[in-house]
């Protein structure tokens, strides 16, 4: 079992490789001034410490003609850092700027968590 000061050292070493930031939107209902409800988004984390991680890996349903690659986009970020099912994530990493969706449970773990993203194609 590592020591609580190894922990530190171990989340210290991976904040350094964060080279994006994110901002985490909501789209949460309001009240509007002519008492009917609307949705706004809403950012609920700006500025957040990030990075962005890209896989490929050959398509499971491969036709004769060619193979196709799927992409997987993860983002790894601080523990803490709580983002709902569905939230709009809006990543600038090697200044280029891109949003994206939360698509599932984020894997947390003692020093990180990792989100697997879609792109942001409208709110559902």
């Amino acid at each position: 079992m590592l020591s609580q000061a190894q922990m530190v050292r171990i989340r210290k070493a991976k904040e350094i490789m964060y080279i994006g930031l994110c901002t985490i939107v909501e789209y949460h209902k309001v009240k509007q001034a002519n008492q009917s409800t609307g949705f706004t988004e809403v950012a609920v984390f700006e500025d957040i410490p990030c990075k962005l991680s890209f896989k490929s890996a050959p398509s499971v349903l491969e036709s004769d003609k060619a193979s196709a690659l799927t992409q997987s986009i993860s983002l790894i970020l601080a523990p803490e850092i709580e983002i709902n099912p569905g939230s709009k994530i809006i990543v600038t990493q090697n200044g280029v700027t891109k949003a994206y969706k939360n698509s599932g449970v984020p894997a947390v773990y003692t020093t990180h968590q990792e989100i697997m993203l879609d792109i942001f194609k409208g709110w559902s």
